[in-house]
């Protein structure tokens, strides 16, 4: 793949001028990807793919349109500006939307200083197909492990460009390299079934498929005889691996279109106390090697750290440029954006302050509960924060795991849940997400 995806995005910007609109702007995405399954010690399934995406929003007055295609040809192009255009003029106005003014834009980066894109070659279709295959023997080698659902590796090289007519030009790579797997333990009736997996930027950084293979088996072996908890309040522990579901919910609802649409259960509660005191929870989109990293947003605004939640209390939404504008606020860089939909909010690498006590000190300390290392299903209210989800894990009883549990439902509502966790010290920090393994007090369980 040869295409120069900014000339493109400029190719996009002519076409639309010519085809009689006011503003635009254009996004070009090309990208490979390449995927190995394997199962039972054989290859199972190999994916690639190449592919390039052409997006163009366009502007009549104060109407728009989004048009996007995968076809380069000149041609086509105009085809797609004129198109656009008169989509536009059909469109109904909106008084809020619009490009970024010129002062607004970022102005320099220093992309390589973000980590975004390994230099290192393409992994060979065998190497990728070894370390599935290690992560399948690995899992099988487990006690107790009756067969390997599936065991993945793959690799995806992404490069995108924004241009618009308001003077802004950038784009950056992007790459990913990820294992994973799948493993049953047990027969008939009583299989269970557990993962594991790790994808980061760089090769070098990723784990070991034979780590993952063994933690995968294990993690299944662990949920056997599971069974039913008593239903009641109890504490429940939500692990490491499930917690930032927690924190998902409080994202969703501080985006400003759920903000603007009078739709968000904290659509009230801007400047007032979220979280516990003494947590925060901040976004930092220029961290080096993290997946949310990016110099620019889908609207070509400087991307910044920000506290979303300073010390317990929620200090703002998270907005584009139109949401912003509905608020009276100001964008906070956080514009999201594919090829074939305008600009949305959209949150990039969050932490949540990490506690002082391990996971084990707060199963130790919560006497007789749950933890929960999977959920299944949701049902949020996402006017209210009514919470309920079902949920598989391990019983806790006297600050000991005792046996696991599954087919149970977990309720409660996010404003009283998210202001009484307790944080542990354990997550990983170099996810896009790092959120420890949280203690929320009185939870309803239903089980036998």
């Amino acid at each position: 793949m040869s295409q120069n995806l900014q000339t493109l995005a400029e190719q996009l910007l002519d076409a639309a001028q010519k085809a009689g609109a006011d503003a635009a702007d254009a996004i070009t995405v090309q990208g490979t990807s390449l995927s190995i399954d394997v199962r039972e010690g054989k290859l199972e399934q190999a994916e690639r793919s190449e592919g390039l995406d052409l997006g163009l929003r366009v502007f009549v007055g104060q109407r728009q349109a989004n048009v996007s295609v995968s076809d380069a040809r000149p041609e086509t192009i105009t085809t797609m500006a004129e198109r656009a255009v008169a989509m536009a003029r059909e469109a109904p106005e909106d008084p809020y939307i619009g490009l970024a003014e010129a002062d607004q834009l970022a102005k320099q980066w220093d992309i390589n200083a973000l980590e975004l894109a390994d230099p290192s070659p393409e992994p060979d279709p065998a190497a990728l197909q070894a370390d599935a295959l290690a992560a399948e023997a690995a899992a099988l080698a487990v006690s107790g492990v009756t067969q390997v659902q599936s065991a993945t590796a793959g690799f995806s090289h992404t490069q995108m460009h924004l241009a618009a007519t308001n003077g802004f030009s950038g784009g950056y790579d992007r790459t990913s390299r990820a294992t994973y797997c799948t493993a049953i333990a047990g027969t008939g009736d009583g299989m269970e079934r557990d993962y594991d997996g790790d994808g980061r930027i760089f090769q070098s950084d990723l784990r070991r498929p034979e780590d993952i293979g063994t933690t995968a088996g294990q993690r299944a072996v662990e949920r056997l005889e599971a069974r039913k908890p008593a239903t009641g309040a109890y504490p429940v522990l939500f692990d490491e691996r499930i917690s930032s579901s927690l924190i998902g919910h409080l994202l969703v609802a501080a985006n400003g279109s759920s903000v603007a649409r009078g739709s968000s259960w904290l659509r009230e509660k801007l400047g007032q106390q979220v979280l516990p005191e003494g947590l925060s929870l901040i976004e930092d989109p220029l961290r080096p090697r993290t997946s949310g990293s990016r110099p620019f947003d889908g609207e070509g605004l400087p991307t910044r750290a920000r506290k979303i939640v300073d010390n317990g209390v929620l200090t703002g939404w998270t907005l584009d440029l139109v949401n912003a504008r509905k608020l009276g606020m100001a964008s906070t860089g956080n514009a999201g954006r594919g090829v074939s939909a305008p600009p949305s909010p959209s949150t990039w690498n969050v932490a949540l302050t990490q506690g002082d006590q391990s996971r084990e000190d707060l199963i130790r300390d919560m006497g007789t509960g749950l933890l929960v290392t999977s959920l299944i299903g949701s049902t949020i209210n996402h006017n209210t924060g009514d919470y309920s989800r079902g949920a598989a894990g391990f019983w806790v009883e006297n600050g000991e795991l005792t046996y696991p549990v599954n087919e149970c439902t977990i309720a409660g509502n996010l404003h009283d849940m998210l202001r009484g966790m307790i944080p542990a010290n354990d997550a990983r920090t170099y996810l896009s997400r790092v959120v420890p393994s949280l203690l929320v007090e009185g939870l309803t369980l239903a089980g036998n």
